[in-house]
C-alpha cells in the first residue's frame, strides 16, 4: 500500500510539472503572438480587429476607366459611383423597414430583387435588419462588352450591423457585432444594335452600312457621316449581391 501512495504521488507530482510547462509554453506562445499571456483574450482581440478592419476591394478604376470613357465619352465615373453607394445603402434601408419605397437610384431589376427579399423575410416570419451602415471605398472592380451588352462591375467596401431574427431567436449576425464585408454592383448598359465578330459591341452606319466597332466613335470611319447608337435604356443598376464564401 505505501509503495501504491509513493507511486501515485510521484505519478501526480510528474503530471503537475508537465501541466506547469505547458502552461508556461503557452504563455509564452500567446506573449509573442497575441501580445497578451491569455490566448482567449488574443483571440478576442483578432476578432474585434476583424470587425474594425474594412475590407480590400478590388480596385481596377485606373485601368478600366480610361477604356469606359473611350467607348462611352460622356461617361463619369464619380456620378455612377455616388448613385452606385446611393442604391446599395437605400436597399438597406428598404429591408431593414420592409418598403421598397426607400430604394434611390434603383433599376426595376434592383426593384424586384428587393422586393422579393422583403417577401421571403416576411413568409419565413424574419426580421432582416441592416444599421450604422458605412461604406468605406468603392471602385470598378471590372467592365465586359458582349452580347450588345456592356456591364460594369463596381465593388464597395460596407461596414453594418446585420441581424436577422425569428422572433427573439437570432439567425444570422448580430445585433451588437459590426460586419465588414463587400457588395459587388453592375451597372448594365444595353444598346439596340447589331453585334460584331468576338467579344466587340458595335453599330452600323445608317449611310454605308459599314460596321462601327468602338462605341465612341460618332462618326463612321468609312464615309464621315456621323453616328448615334438608339438606345434600349441607358446605364442602369442591374443586381447588387455580396461577396463572400456564399457568392461567386
Amino acid at each position: 500500500m505505501i509503495v501504491f501512495l509513493v507511486t501515485v504521488a510521484a505519478v501526480l507530482a510528474v503530471t503537475g510539472v508537465i501541466v506547469i510547462a505547458v502552461k508556461s509554453r503557452l504563455k509564452r506562445f500567446s506573449r509573442e503572438v497575441f501580445g497578451t499571456d491569455s490566448i482567449a483574450e488574443g483571440l478576442k482581440r483578432i476578432d474585434e480587429d476583424v470587425a474594425e478592419t474594412p475590407k480590400s476591394v478590388s480596385s481596377m478604376t485606373r485601368l478600366m476607366e480610361p477604356q469606359i470613357v473611350r467607348d462611352f465619352p460622356d461617361f463619369v465615373w464619380e456620378e455612377f459611383k455616388h448613385k452606385a453607394e446611393n442604391m446599395l445603402t437605400s436597399a438597406f434601408l428598404a429591408v431593414s423597414e420592409n418598403n421598397a419605397d426607400c430604394l434611390q437610384d434603383a433599376s426595376e431589376e434592383v426593384r424586384l430583387q428587393v422586393g422579393n427579399c422583403i417577401a421571403e423575410n416576411e413568409a419565413a416570419g424574419i426580421r432582416e435588419t441592416f444599421t450604422n451602415v458605412k461604406i468605406h471605398q468603392t471602385e470598378i472592380a471590372d467592365y465586359k462588352k458582349g452580347g450588345g451588352t456592356c456591364v460594369i462591375t463596381i465593388q464597395s467596401a460596407v461596414e453594418y450591423f446585420h441581424c436577422k431574427m425569428q422572433g427573439e431567436h437570432v439567425l444570422e449576425g448580430s445585433r451588437e457585432r459590426k460586419q465588414q464585408t463587400k457588395y459587388n454592383m453592375e451597372l448594365l448598359y444595353i444598346q439596340d444594335f447589331d453585334r460584331t465578330e468576338g467579344t466587340a459591341v458595335g453599330t452600323v452606319c445608317p449611310c454605308c452600312g459599314a460596321p462601327v466597332k468602338s462605341l465612341g466613335n460618332m462618326v463612321c470611319e468609312y464615309c464621315g457621316s456621323a453616328v448615334t447608337p438608339v438606345n434600349i435604356k441607358v446605364w442602369a443598376l442591374n443586381r447588387y449581391y455580396e461577396v463572400d464564401y456564399r457568392h461567386v
